[in-house]
């Protein structure tokens, strides 16, 4: 869990306690300017696909600046490894404070490393990923900068992954502690970065206005490598979890891959069927698939108009289920004899004619009906 208090406020701008800081050796040789612009090309790049406006960072647009980033980051990491800028054996109080910056080009890499989206390369962006912040976080540990648990150099193997959960009960317990502990340590590392992002706002159009001091130049630097500490020890987290991922799924591919020379034997593909309940049932549906028509429409309209069951003009009637057709040629003679009286047709008239002046329900003072 990184530390941010302790450092900004007590090495740098100590007073006359702390041991005056080298010259710039970055700035001091010709290839100075060169390895600030590296550096500068690299951070830029990392923060327009950071921030940029591309929906996904599989586009090639981004993935170009992920590769000029980390292009650049690379050549400024070969400059200051052949300038010999940092080591184990001196203390943070003698590093230049213009050199204080290039402390960051290891997590630079790293996070920009992440941004690859080769599938088939994940695993080894991750290892290489990893590795960047981890060295990052050693030499920060070897400075003095921030107090936090350095992770371990490799990452958690495939026999470890599974053993927790063989102890039942009695070894879910320190699970949990542990989460708790992971829990509290986020939330430390949450409040640390909105703190060290604001003093950072702060004093950054300050700083980049070239109006600030060295001892203010050189805070600003360190809170800038306390916020990177804190997205490291983050990132080193999220990266041990998906290379548990990713390797126990290769290792559950594997045994299911079948061998060469075998095939699976192709079935032929089913016919669709359709299983009636008894004999009458299939005659009704068929046998699966629908019946061929035997005649149109108006042959059975024809047949039926000869048979005398529907006349010649009007449209065709279906006729009652159980009536023969005399029968049913005798009801339609006897309703054309009523149509044909003149006294029961008066009296049907009259009757429409009540029901549109009366409506339904008129007179029903008692409501009975």
């Amino acid at each position: 869990m990184a530390g941010g208090g302790g450092v900004a406020g007590g090495r740098p701008g100590s007073g006359s306690a702390a041991a005056p800081s080298r010259p710039s050796m970055a700035e001091g040789v010709g290839t100075g300017p060169r390895l600030a612009e590296l550096l500068a090309a690299g951070r830029r790049l990392w923060e327009e696909v950071e921030t940029g406006a591309e929906p996904s960072t599989g586009a090639p647009a981004v993935q170009d600046k992920v590769r000029q980033g980390l292009d650049a980051l690379q050549r400024a990491t070969a400059m200051v490894a052949q300038l010999d800028l940092f080591s184990e054996n001196e203390e943070l109080e003698e590093i230049a404070s213009a050199d204080l910056k290039y402390l960051l080009l290891p997590a630079l890499l790293g996070a920009l490393t992440l941004k690859q989206v080769d599938l088939s390369r994940r695993l080894e962006h991750l290892e290489s990923a990893r590795a960047q912040f981890w060295r990052f976080l050693k030499l920060c540990s070897s400075y003095g900068l921030g107090s936090f648990h350095l992770p371990p150099a490799s990452p958690p193997g495939e026999e470890n992954t599974g053993s927790p959960s063989l102890g039942g009960p009695a070894a879910a317990q320190p699970s949990l502690v542990a989460m708790a502990s992971s829990r509290q340590a986020k939330i430390e590392r949450y409040k640390q970065k909105k703190e060290l992002e604001n003093r950072l706002a702060s004093m950054g159009t300050f700083v980049e206005s070239g109006q600030a001091d060295e001892d203010q130049i050189r805070e600003f630097y360190i809170l800038q490598i306390q916020k990177w500490i804190n997205t490291s020890l983050e990132e080193i987290e999220s990266i041990d979890q998906e290379m548990v991922i990713l390797r126990s799924r290769g290792t559950g591919k594997q045994p299911s891959a079948t061998p060469h020379g075998t095939s699976r034997q192709v079935r032929p593909p089913l016919k669709p069927f359709i299983l009636t309940r008894d004999a009458v049932q299939a005659k009704v549906f068929g046998a699966g698939y629908p019946g061929l028509p035997t005649m149109t429409v108006d042959d059975w309209y024809e047949q039926r108009r000869r048979q005398g069951v529907v006349s010649g003009q009007g449209a065709p009637q279906r006729a009652p289920a159980g009536i023969t057709d005399e029968e049913l040629q005798k009801q339609q003679q006897e309703k054309k004899e009523e149509e044909d009286d003149e006294e029961a047709l008066q009296k049907a008239r009259n009757w429409d004619d009540w029901k549109d002046t009366h409506p339904r329900g008129y007179g029903n003072r008692q409501n009975v009906g």
